[in-house]
């Protein structure tokens, strides 16, 4: 066996294994010791190991005993103890079910920083935790100091994403304005050159404004958005986008079919989960501790079919069916030309919601429905949950149920443990109201 230092002058051959030069058997030994070789490097990992402890190299966790810290790593802690492999795996939990916390305290952006750069499959769970939260909360967000913080490139994956929720895309477009003339001051700071700063800043502008969507403005906010300063200053790079708004409202297509077909260009003409009054609605339960067992809410609402102003004649009709306790066929007769059919009675424990197109302004049509369910965590009431299907209507299939909305067993615990439940699911100052958001977005 080779020594700790790599070398193998000590090697001596076993004299079980002595074998005349060049027989069959001492070629079959010779090929035996070559794979029976090992090399013993532990001493000089040791040594590295020691020179990053001693050092604090990349050292990733600290441990606090009385009033010292003490540096470590946090693969050797896993490797090396059971107790802080299951740690890891505590904390992460932890993280995932206290984002909302983080964001309040301005923690958030250095959780997804941190998660960013992990490989591990438990990081990139605390990751997708992250960023959801930011995409489903978007407005919320924007208003934190922490929102500075946001990093480039991750802000530009953001912005590409269609389930962004906010009121709309001319709100978007202001927590964007807002995040660059946040960059722009911590550019002042590191930069003494005015004219370095303008011509990095512009460069930031174009980089991220080519994902703001403004086809799906209206056309009075677009011409609102002429007299902005940042507008102004930016013109040659902002006229053209515009334009291509105002064609896609005029009814145009035919001048801006090129846009259509390229990836980018499909994205400015797709609606991201806009909560505006003309494509969505809120759905909410009072008391919900109240109500009986196989209760159903209902709801009516309407929904623009298009976002173009050509089209905003283009309105359906929906009735909603809640089914937050349960649903419960119960048992009928149905008459045929047999005879009478009795059809027993069927229980699903699901929580359900039942969408039904009362009405189609055209004969079929293609949308992608998409429920925003609200939630209270870490003391901070926020969308916790998307649950997105597309559905296409027709005639002959009015009706969409999307089933497992929400757990079951969250909404529906035995009446004596009712008080003591604390389900994430339900908000309001009493944590008693089931609070969702439907969207109904045309798919072309």
């Amino acid at each position: 066996m080779f020594n700790g230092s790599g070398y193998g002058d000590d090697i001596e051959p076993s004299p079980s294994k002595s074998r005349k030069k060049g027989s069959p058997d001492a070629d079959d030994d010779n090929r035996n010791d070559s794979c029976q070789i090992m090399v013993d490097n532990s001493d000089n990992i040791l040594r590295v190991l020691r020179k990053l402890y001693v050092e604090k190299a990349m050292c990733d966790v600290y441990l606090k005993v009385g009033n010292k810290d003490y540096g470590a790593h946090r693969i050797i802690l896993c490797a090396s103890s059971d107790v802080f492999q299951s740690l890891s795996r505590v904390c992460i939990n932890y993280m995932c079910k206290h984002v909302p916390h983080a964001a309040s305290h301005n923690q958030l952006f250095s959780w997804l920083q941190y998660s960013t750069y992990s490989t591990s499959c438990l990081h990139s769970k605390v990751f997708e935790t992250c960023q959801n939260y930011i995409k489903w909360n978007f407005e919320s967000v924007a208003n934190t100091p922490d929102f500075s913080n946001f990093d480039v490139d991750m802000f530009i994956k953001i912005l590409q994403q269609n389930d962004i929720v906010v009121h709309n895309e001319m709100v978007l477009y202001n927590c964007v304005v807002r995040w660059l003339e946040l960059q722009k001051i911590k550019m002042y700071q590191i930069r003494t050159s005015n004219s370095e700063v303008e011509e990095e800043y512009k460069l930031l502008v174009e980089r991220i404004m080519k994902y703001i969507r403004f086809p799906m403005m209206t056309p009075r906010e677009l011409a609102d958005l002429l007299l902005s300063p940042l507008i102004k200053q930016h013109k040659e790079f902002f006229v053209d986008r515009m334009a291509i708004g105002m064609k896609y409202h005029s009814g145009y297509t035919d001048q801006i079919q090129s846009d259509y077909n390229t990836e980018e260009g499909k994205l400015l003409f797709t609606p991201r989960l806009y909560t505006s009054d003309s494509c969505s609605a809120v759905l909410t339960i009072d008391n919900f501790w109240s109500i009986p067992t196989y209760h159903t809410s209902t709801f009516v609402f309407s929904s623009h079919l298009s976002a173009a102003e050509h089209e905003s004649h283009k309105v359906n009709e929906w009735l909603v069916d809640l089914y937050p306790r349960g649903v419960w066929f119960r048992k009928c007769f149905l008459i045929v030309w047999q005879g009478t059919l009795e059809v027993p009675q069927e229980i699903l424990s699901t929580v359900r919601l039942s969408l039904t197109c009362r009405e189609l302004s055209e004969t079929a049509m293609r949308v992608k429905v998409s429920v925003l369910i609200y939630g209270f965590q870490g003391g901070v009431e926020h969308v916790m949950e998307v649950r997105e299907k597309i559905h296409h209507f027709a005639a002959h299939d009015k009706v969409m149920n999307i089933d497992d909305l929400i757990p079951f067993n969250e909404l529906n615990t035995p009446a004596t443990q009712q008080t003591e439940h604390d389900t994430p699911y339900l908000v309001g100052p009493n944590r008693d109201q089931l609070k969702l958001n439907l969207v109904i977005a045309p798919i072309r």
